[in-house]
């Protein structure tokens, strides 16, 4: 039905490529997804929350999985993150919650990365978030922020 708000269609949408293991890259795609909200003249508290989601998602590519594609699409309402890797997976996704849980290597965390933290920003700064996961083939993130109040 026209005028829904599941038919709108994005006022931007592009998707942008993270290699596993790159470390030297890592951050490289949510600066610039910052960048592009920026530009958007979106809300300081919207884009530090689209950030941090960003940013925890491709550190986890970066740290878990050969590659992942970071979708950014934003409407008049929210923006939507999604986030496919090809990884390991997760095999307990309720684990992988908790704060401190963590499989990283000891260079990861030599690097300062590996926490066991990502997960739960996530999760405390996107106003909406699925998690699915299968073991051996990858991960799916969709990570919601509301820009308006009740989206």
């Amino acid at each position: 039905m026209p005028g829904k708000s599941a038919d709108k269609k994005p006022s931007f949408s592009d998707t942008f490529s993270v290699v596993g293991g790159n470390f030297d890259d890592a951050g490289r795609v949510s600066s610039r997804i910052k960048g592009i909200l920026k530009k958007m003249c979106l809300p300081f508290e919207v884009i530090r929350k689209a950030a941090i989601c960003t940013f925890e998602a491709e550190m986890n590519i970066v740290c878990y999985a050969q590659r992942g594609d970071i979708t950014l699409s934003v409407d008049e309402d929210r923006i939507v993150i999604e986030v496919v890797d090809q990884g390991e997976g997760i095999p307990d996704i309720d684990l992988a919650m908790q704060a401190g849980y963590s499989t990283s290597t000891a260079k990861i965390r030599e690097m300062g990365f590996g926490a066991g933290m990502g997960l739960m920003n996530i999760d405390r700064y996107a106003d909406d978030f699925d998690i699915t996961s299968e073991v051996g083939k990858g991960t799916k993130l969709v990570m919601i922020v509301n820009i308006t109040e009740g989206s």
